[in-house]
């Protein structure tokens, strides 16, 4: 009798075991499963900003999204505030010019599309204060892409072919 308790307790444990084993697997593949939702989730909930500066209809938006919301400070001919180049007394930052006289070309457009994204915020506090506002819930992705489109449309070739290396 305790022989046939024994086998009983054998097959028992390896039915736990297979029971255990195939609920880590299901833990498992669930695990993964979610991990892959979480990562197609994270993927299209980024922005997507399209810069081109040779879409005849990109820059057009461009353009008058820059006349409405940019020129004011930057200047209705990119030109920038007068003296931005120098520094301030109040420490308040001038707007620079966006044609090739200035230093936007000098950065890559990530960092012109977060400059418009955060406005001053993005700058640290020992740059200064800078009065540009947030566009982030101003302006749609398509309308910031269009405004770095329209910059860039003005620049010399020699000048956008060295910002787009950066």
């Amino acid at each position: 009798m305790g022989k046939s308790l024994s086998k009983r307790e054998r097959k028992a444990a390896l039915q736990r075991q297979k029971r255990n084993q195939h609920i880590r697997l299901g833990i498992a593949a669930a695990g993964i499963l979610l991990l892959v939702i979480a990562a197609v989730i994270s993927l299209s909930a980024q922005p997507s900003y399209s810069v081109d500066p040779t879409d005849p209809q990109a820059v057009a938006l461009g353009k008058q999204v820059y006349d409405a919301q940019c020129a004011s400070c930057h200047g209705a001919n990119l030109e920038g505030e007068a003296g931005w180049d120098q520094p301030s007394v109040d420490g308040i930052i001038k707007a620079p010019p966006h044609d090739e006289t200035g230093h936007t070309w000098h950065h890559n457009n990530a960092y012109l599309i977060e400059s418009i994204v955060s406005g001053g915020a993005r700058l640290p506090a020992d740059a200064g204060v800078s009065p540009m506002p947030a566009y982030e819930n101003v302006l749609s992705e398509t309308e910031i892409g269009a405004v770095v489109a329209y910059l860039q449309s003005t620049w010399p070739p020699e000048i956008l072919m060295q910002q787009a290396r950066r």
